[in-house]
């Protein structure tokens, strides 16, 4: 049997035939088991439990810290810059750290130690850009898979991207930000060797989490703001559509997703006291739906990875505000199947 997961009441069924036709397909190489009862198929199972999915534990990294930013898939991620922990100096730091899906290890570090600093890409081809320095810049660096590279710079300088950028090397997007003394809502995209302006959301603020695998043509923004905002937009190449707001208004959330149809998105300050949320919220093209909490609720200032809406990490953070010390080095990995 077989079922849309789409459309209540859309499927169908075949029948594989009658004890001969098993036997002969069995000895061709196909595996062919006799059940009892039909399985329930998978849109059932998520509409019976919509909180499906799971966090764990994943490996540490190896130093604790704020403000840092991701990219990659979550068996081959980095995570660069940040703040160190207050007892290590607290400065804006130039470490890069790279996962295999197992462990963090230490790898070549970038120029100047920044914080609050955009990033996409892939551990082969990444594209580091602005955050905090601790002026705020515009500096764009490119990584190759040993070295990082300068190139031209954004044209607003701005920090206050983490988890608001996506796309690759040669085709990506960053979203809105903070000038020092104010939000930046413009939005800029990477063709792989210059920064274009596009179009604002419809939605001036800032503190915002992005999802989607084409940003140039299919991305969508979501959350951020003082105050909070449940806003969420997506992005067809050339204008911003409001769709569906999500149930949490959340700012400095984590996302991670393959389109515009197919995000996940997490944490983030919700206003309560202590501000830090364990909710996650899945997005289907349409409408957002709570699935399974994080197990520890950093406050902000993590950094999201994955790239697909079935699996991603969140990495560091800080547990306190405002965030002056007790950052964090855990990881939780997401798996929704």
């Amino acid at each position: 049997f077989f079922y849309c997961t789409n459309h209540s009441g859309m499927g169908d069924s075949f029948n594989v035939g009658g004890t001969g036709t098993v036997q002969l397909q069995t000895r061709s190489g196909f595996e062919i088991q006799n059940l009892t009862s039909d399985p329930v198929p998978y849109a059932q199972a998520l509409a019976d439990n919509p909180y499906a999915g799971t966090w764990a534990a994943g490996a540490n990294i190896n130093a604790a810290r704020s403000g840092l930013s991701g990219f990659g898939t979550n068996t081959a991620s980095f995570v660069v810059g940040g703040d160190a922990q207050p007892g290590d100096g607290g400065a804006h730091t130039t470490l890069v750290e790279s996962y295999n899906g197992s462990s963090w290890s230490e790898t070549t570090e970038f120029s100047t130690g920044r914080s609050q600093l955009g990033s996409l890409g892939s551990t082969t081809a990444g594209l580091l850009f602005g955050g905090q320095t601790p002026s705020v810049t515009g500096s764009t660096q490119t990584w190759n898979g040993s070295a990082w590279t300068e190139v031209n710079e954004l044209n607003t300088a701005r920090s206050y991207m983490i988890n608001a950028s996506n796309g690759t090397q040669t085709a990506g997007m960053t979203s809105t930000g903070y000038s020092g003394t104010a939000g930046i809502y413009n939005v800029e995209s990477w063709n792989g060797s210059s920064w274009t302006e596009k179009t604002e959301p419809n939605t001036s603020v800032y503190l915002r989490a992005t999802g989607g695998a084409a940003p140039n043509t299919d991305t969508i923004l979501f959350g951020g703001g003082y105050p909070r905002t449940a806003n969420a937009e997506t992005w067809n190449g050339s204008s911003w559509t409001e769709v569906n707001n999500l149930n949490t208004a959340r700012a400095d959330m984590g996302g991670s997703g393959t389109s515009s149809t197919s995000v996940v998105g997490f944490g983030g300050r919700d206003g309560t006291s202590p501000p830090g949320s364990v909710l996650t919220e899945q997005w289907d093209g349409s409408s957002w739906t709570e699935v399974a909490n994080q197990g520890v609720a950093t406050i902000f200032y993590f950094a999201s990875t994955g790239g697909s809406s079935t699996s991603a990490l969140k990495v560091g953070g800080s547990t306190v505000n405002p965030p002056t010390s007790d950052y964090a080095n855990n990881t939780e990995e997401w798996a929704f199947s």
